[in-house]
């Protein structure tokens, strides 16, 4: 028997559970890419960074059918701390009576007599009496007499809706220097479904293809160079994850790069990281060093230069070599 008899029922039930997060986490970064394919960071940061769901699904692309759904999302979502939410509390209004009338508001109600009538608002609900009539408002509802008439409504159908709020998290998808791009590619079907096969390619001897190679036929440098669109993917993602993170470098150890007077960006890509760098120290030349196909889309009018090289053969001299990138991630692609 694999469970182990001593267990208690609650370490079983608590090994079940860790079992059961681990198993569905993947819940967590497809709600995510939901979150980036739909737009909601910057459906809430139109509306100064919290909003409702009607204010929300107003600014994006979601059948009616599936209002509910999206209300499930954003629950993952606000569990994972991507949004935060906020339970609104109603404004108690007044009660108001004009000529002989009596009005009582109980709760949030709001209840208003005109004339010599009687309203009487209960819960959230909104009563008005014209002329002699009774007006009883349970719940979210709205009633309106007119004349001597007697009217008594029970529901709730305007429940106060929640705001939905930006987090320290989403504030890094909506903005001129997001990181939209790069979690775009990594979650993308492109790079997520190699991982599928990894039990698959341990079954094999070496040599044997990396799992992207195995998953698509081809390596994903090799893609990128003939597929246009995937290239896009990567060099979009490059050079928003670049812009964002040497910003922060440059402020926090930008003595590092004192009395450079060279660098060379070592498979820099479109040279992102180089443009932060050289705007921080004009009297550095710097240079990217990449595939001929990366090089063929840099941007030009830069004080930034532009090398075809391939960094596994030879990187061209300078006074610093620099790759943003940790060798291991290469490791990574060729696994």
């Amino acid at each position: 028997m694999a469970l182990n008899d001593q267990s208690t029922d609650q370490a079983l039930l608590d090994a079940e559970h860790e079992l059961w997060t681990t198993s569905f986490s993947y819940i967590k970064s497809m709600a995510v890419k939901a979150a980036l394919d739909l737009g909601l960071a910057d459906a809430i940061d139109h509306h100064g960074g919290a909003a409702t769901l009607p204010q929300i699904v107003d600014k994006v692309k979601v059948h009616p059918s599936k209002v509910p759904c999206l209300r499930r999302l954003m629950r993952v979502l606000t569990v994972s701390g991507v949004f935060s939410i906020q339970q609104r509390q109603n404004v108690v209004p007044p009660a108001i009576a004009k000529g002989n009338g009596a009005a009582t508001a109980n709760g949030n109600g709001a209840a208003t007599s005109n004339g010599n009538g009687v309203a009487t608002a209960n819960g959230n609900s909104t009563t008005t009496t014209n002329g002699t009539g009774v007006a009883t408002s349970n719940g979210n509802s709205t009633t309106t007499t007119n004349g001597n008439g007697a009217a008594t409504t029970n529901c709730t159908d305007t429940a106060v809706e929640p705001l939905y709020a930006l987090t320290p998290v989403s504030r890094l998808l909506v903005g001129s220097r997001n990181l939209v791009s790069m979690m775009s590619m990594i979650l993308d079907p492109t790079f997520v479904t190699p991982f599928l096969g990894i039990g698959a390619w341990f079954e094999h001897a070496l040599p044997d293809p990396c799992i992207f190679r195995q998953q698509h036929g081809v390596a994903l440098w090799k893609m990128a160079e003939k597929d246009p669109a995937f290239d896009a993917l990567i060099n979009d993602a490059m050079v928003s994850d670049s812009s964002f993170i040497m910003e922060i470098a440059i402020r926090e150890c930008g003595e590092v790069f004192q009395g450079v007077t060279s660098l060379m960006d070592v498979a820099g890509g479109l040279g992102a990281a180089s443009q932060v760098i050289s705007k921080a120290f004009p009297g550095m030349e710097c240079t990217v060093v990449d595939l001929g196909h990366v090089v063929a889309k840099a941007p030009t009018g830069t004080a930034v230069k532009y090398v075809v090289g391939d960094m596994f053969e030879s990187v061209p001299p300078a006074d610093a070599v620099f790759i943003k990138v940790r060798l291991d991630v290469f490791r990574l692609a060729n696994f």
